[in-house]
C-alpha cells in the first residue's frame, strides 16, 4: 500500500494550485528547477542523440524546461499512473505520455530513464520496484532525485546514501553518481549500466 493516495494527494493539489510546480506538490518552481538543472548536469551534454523517459512526468514540466534550455532529446517519453497528468502532459508537450503503474507494468526501453519527485509518496518496497524497473528499462541509465536522510515521515519517503548504494549493488549498478550539495534534504543519483 503507498503510503498516501496518490490520486487524492495529486488531484487536490492541482483543485488548490492548478498547473504549476505546487500543483504537483513541490515546495516551489525554484526548488523544481534547481533539481531539474542537477538532472540535466548530470546528464550527457547532447541529448539529441537520446531517448528519455520521464517516470512520473506528471505536467511534462520537465520535457518544457530541456526545451527551454535548449537540451531536448531525440525522444521524450512521459509516463505517469494518474489520468489527469497524462491529459495535462499529452496537451502541453505534444510527445507521447503513456498511463502505467511504474512499480508493476512492463515499461517501454529508452536511453535513459529519468524521475524528478515521484518517488517521495511511495513506501520503501515500492521505490525499489520503482528504481529496479526503470533502471531495467533503461539502455545507458536511470537518473533520479529523492528525498535525502534519516527522517520519519508519515507522508514522504527518505532514503539513505546506503540504501541507495545498497540499491545500486543489488541491481548490478556499473557507475554510481550522487549529489547532495544543491538542497537540504535532497539527493540526485545516476545508476548507469556502463562505468563511462
Amino acid at each position: 500500500m503507498p503510503r498516501v493516495d496518490s490520486q487524492k494527494f495529486y488531484s487536490s493539489a492541482i483543485d488548490k494550485y492548478g498547473i504549476s510546480a505546487k500543483g504537483v506538490n513541490w515546495h516551489s518552481k525554484e526548488s523544481q528547477k534547481l533539481r531539474f538543472d542537477i538532472l540535466l548536469e548530470m546528464l550527457p551534454g547532447d541529448l539529441s542523440p537520446y531517448s528519455i523517459a520521464d517516470a512520473g512526468c506528471g505536467f511534462g514540466d520537465l520535457y518544457l524546461y530541456m526545451q527551454k534550455k535548449k537540451r531536448a532529446p531525440r525522444e521524450y517519453i512521459g509516463i505517469d499512473s494518474l489520468p489527469d497528468m497524462y491529459s495535462i502532459a499529452s496537451e502541453r508537450t505534444g510527445c507521447e505520455i503513456l498511463i502505467a503503474d511504474i512499480c508493476k507494468e512492463i515499461l517501454p526501453p529508452a536511453d535513459f530513464y529519468v524521475c524528478s519527485g515521484a518517488m517521495n509518496v511511495l513506501e520503501e518496497f515500492e521505490t525499489h520496484l520503482f528504481v529496479q524497473n526503470c533502471f531495467n528499462a533503461s539502455k545507458v541509465g536511470f537518473l533520479f532525485n529523492v528525498l535525502h536522510g534519516e527522517k520519519n515521515s508519515e507522508t514522504y519517503n527518505y532514503l539513505t546514501t546506503p540504501q541507495i548504494e545498497q540499491m545500486a549493488a543489488h541491481l548490478g549498478v556499473k557507475k554510481v553518481m550522487l549529489r547532495d550539495d544543491y538542497m537540504q534534504d535532497d539527493i540526485t543519483v545516476a545508476f548507469l549500466k556502463d562505468n563511462i
